[in-house]
């Protein structure tokens, strides 16, 4: 136990931490030289714009990756490893070190992308300043010394407010200065509604100005200016750009040499779209380049880069900086694009009244893409983007499933936690089909779809007699002037959507003909459907963990939207599904979820079918009132009553398997030729990666300690 009583071992990855190589080389050898050097100075793009996330992070991110990787970059592991055995330090202190390390570079911070929970090093804070300070790093670099100093504590850390990310007391955020909590969210937010701003490139910094409070949302980019100053409700409001500058500097430089190997006219004006918004601050620009990417169909590279997802922002407006690099897997999505071309077929399957459909299918592109670079905090399986709601409505959207991701991060080899042998079985056969079938139709027909309905002063998009299914009366409320999504579900908008599509697949997959579209059929389909169906609910129970008891939130979209799932399934009743508490044949506590396959078409469908029509109901006419109280309804986690859940996550964490890291290949130009070069799976390989993608060491610690140096008194360390 630590401080105040805290598991201390729940907060560390493990020595055994899996760590698999993301394999792209069939794919990256397919390309011509000068598509080679599209993706080489994309993929330099995305690396160097995924530091930002550092800033995103937590206060002490940014100095912690500059100490580990002035260590990690100044000698190899072999050299730190005899070092630290002549200092005393044993072999597990290293293995410590190396999977503390893999960690945080795969999680782009000390908190991990998937669950928004804070990881310390797996080694005594004693022996690693005793690593710290035997380090070629420390003996060559003054500066080394000082920044162990300036964040040793916050790195071992265990608050409960540091346990997590969030708002205030709630925990830890970036996107909010450290004297902020929700009112001041709240009030930011009534803001960009009036000035019809959206909140995706921007964070907000809260001072006081002669005596009155004063937020600053400064907008990304790499010129500094200042938009607008005005006074809002007793408050002073200041637009600025200039947040990052130093590393978008570093990103638009490397996309201007991309646009010199571009395929198309559509790529040119992309790029030159995208560095007009990273360096101009400007989101009108990021989404005009999602226009042109959108257009792109078809193409070899695939990219998309900028301030996308809003599941770490609090307020869920700001999006965490990400960027990938793919190459188009052509037999996989052969079977995406047969889904696209019966996606007006298994429209009208979703339940819902077509009235709250979209007015026309607007065909995407959807492919299997092989990734060579995906920089973040994380690495998804599947994307339905641009987010921005206006492109979505009314122009379009591509959707991509991540293949070699899902091939190396899904692959079960161990006993499965919480189902029977049998279901064992099953879920180690098909969870990779099944998942593949579940993430075309969530991406394509989840996300997708939907109508959002508008009343604005030149009129409405829907008809006026229009009667809301939940109620059977007229409907009474719609999007307004300078209204979102986002702008209107905030904090628990990115899980609600996500459940809404999870349970869109869930509908579609039952739906005769879509699983022989992926290949299969007769009992193959009905055990792949059945897995999926199961698959969620095993999800929803894993998920647990993400279930903050320090904060009671949610910490992470996806595992909120599956247990919200789960709840639905056992509310349907008539013994479809169980979860029940059982001893283990370790002669521990342990959970057994079992569902009668046989009542999946008769219980299941019907309640999630019902379900769906809330869902889809509550987002179209944008009652936000009426969604919160639904679905934070299925959200709760209670230590009392028939089914403990809080209780029952002590279970879950005991048995928790850690996410699996991703090694991930550098390109790199050798005698004119561009060469893909990949590195072991192991810890090791992981470091020996990072060191090879930023040789320039120096250069890159000066940017970021300037960056540090301009948000210091904001998050003091």
């Amino acid at each position: 136990m630590g401080e105040s009583g805290v598991c201390v071992n729940n907060f560390i990855l493990p020595a055994d931490q899996p760590v698999v190589r993301l394999e792209v080389e069939t794919a990256f050898n397919c390309l011509t030289p000068s598509e080679k050097l599209y993706s080489h100075f994309l993929s330099k793009a995305c690396w160097y714009g995924g530091l930002i996330v550092l800033y995103q992070t937590s206060p002490e991110s940014p100095d912690i990756f500059r100490l580990i990787h002035a260590i990690n970059t100044s000698e190899t592991v072999d050299s730190l490893r005899q070092k630290c055995s002549a200092a005393g330090l044993s072999e597990d202190d290293v293995t410590a070190y190396l999977v503390y390390c893999s960690g945080f570079y795969a999680n782009m911070g000390n908190y991990k992308g998937f669950g928004d929970c804070k990881f310390i090093p797996g080694l005594e804070k004693d022996k690693l300043e005793l690593l710290v300070k035997c380090s070629t790093a420390a003996q060559s670099n003054k500066t080394i010394d000082q920044i162990w100093t300036k964040v040793k504590d916050r790195m071992y850390s265990l608050t409960c407010q540091e346990q997590q990310l969030g708002l205030g007391k709630k925990g830890l955020t970036k996107y909010f200065t450290s004297n902020c909590d929700t009112s001041d969210s709240d009030l930011v937010n009534q803001y960009l509604q009036h000035k019809h701003m959206e909140g995706y490139i921007n964070r907000v910094f809260k001072t006081e100005v002669n005596g009155k409070v004063c937020y600053e949302i400064r907008n990304a980019g790499v010129i500094n200016s200042t938009i607008c100053e005005e006074e809002y409700n007793g408050v002073i409001f200041k637009v600025t750009t200039g947040d990052y500058q130093e590393l978008l500097q570093m990103v638009c430089d490397n996309l201007k040499e991309a646009e010199k190997h571009v395929s198309n006219e559509n790529e040119a004006n992309m790029i030159k779209e995208y560095i007009k918004s990273f360096s101009l601050g400007s989101l009108d620009a990021h989404k005009n380049g999602s226009r042109f990417w959108i257009k792109n169909k078809g193409p070899i590279v695939e990219t998309y880069i900028g301030f996308i997802e809003t599941y770490r922002d609090p307020a869920g407006m700001r999006g965490e900086f990400e960027g990938f690099v793919s190459m188009v897997n052509k037999k996989v999505s052969e079977k995406f694009q047969v889904l696209v071309d019966k996606a007006e077929e298994l429209l009208p399957k979703l339940p819902w009244p077509a009235e709250f459909e979209k007015d026309s299918f607007l065909r995407p592109d959807f492919t299997s893409l092989d990734v060579l670079t995906f920089s973040g905090s994380g690495v998804p399986a599947g994307i339905n983007i641009p987010n921005y709601d206006e492109i979505r409505q009314s122009e379009g959207f591509k959707n991509v499933s991540l293949g070699n991701v899902i091939s190396s991060s899904y692959k079960v080899t161990t006993k499965n936690t919480f189902v029977s042998d049998q279901d064992d079985l099953l879920l180690k056969k098909f969870k990779v089909p099944s998942f593949e079938i579940q993430v075309g139709l969530h991406e394509l027909l989840g996300h997708g779809s939907g109508k959002m309905l508008y009343k604005t002063p030149t009129g409405l998009n829907y008809p006026e007699d229009l009667k809301n299914p939940l109620t059977g009366e007229l409907i009474s409320s719609a999007y307004g002037p300078g209204e979102t999504y986002d702008s209107k579900f905030t904090d628990f908008g990115s899980s609600y959507e996500e459940c809404r599509a999870e349970c869109a697949g869930l509908h579609l997959c039952l739906v005769p003909g879509v699983s022989e579209i992926f290949g299969f059929s007769g009992a193959e389909a009905d055990d792949i459907n059945y897995v999926n169906w199961l698959s969620m609910v095993h999800a929803g129970i894993k998920g647990l963990e993400m279930f903050s008891p320090a904060s009671m939130e949610w910490k992470q979209a996806h595992s909120q939207a599956r247990f919200v799932i789960t709840q639905v399934m056992l509310a349907a009743g008539e013994d479809f599904l169980r979860v029940e508490k059982t001893t283990g044949e370790d002669g521990n506590p342990d959970l057994l979820i079992t569902m009668d396959r046989s009542k999946i078409a008769t219980v299941g469908a019907p309640a999630i079918s019902k379900f769906l029509v809330e869902l889809q109901v509550y987002k179209s006419t944008g009652d936000v009132k009426g969604a919160r109280k639904m679905y934070e309804g299925y959200s709760v986690v209670s230590g009392e009553g028939e089914k403990p859940w809080l209780l029952w996550r002590d279970i879950v964490i005991s048995r928790k398997k850690p996410r699996t890291i991703l090694v991930q290949g550098n390109t790199v130009l050798e005698n004119e030729t561009m060469n893909l070069v990949q590195y072991d799976p192991t810890p090791a390989g992981m470091l020996q990666s990072w060191r090879e993608r930023f040789p320039e060491t120096a250069k890159l610690d000066s940017v970021l300690a300037s960056i540090g140096a301009r948000e210091e008194k904001y998050w003091p360390c």
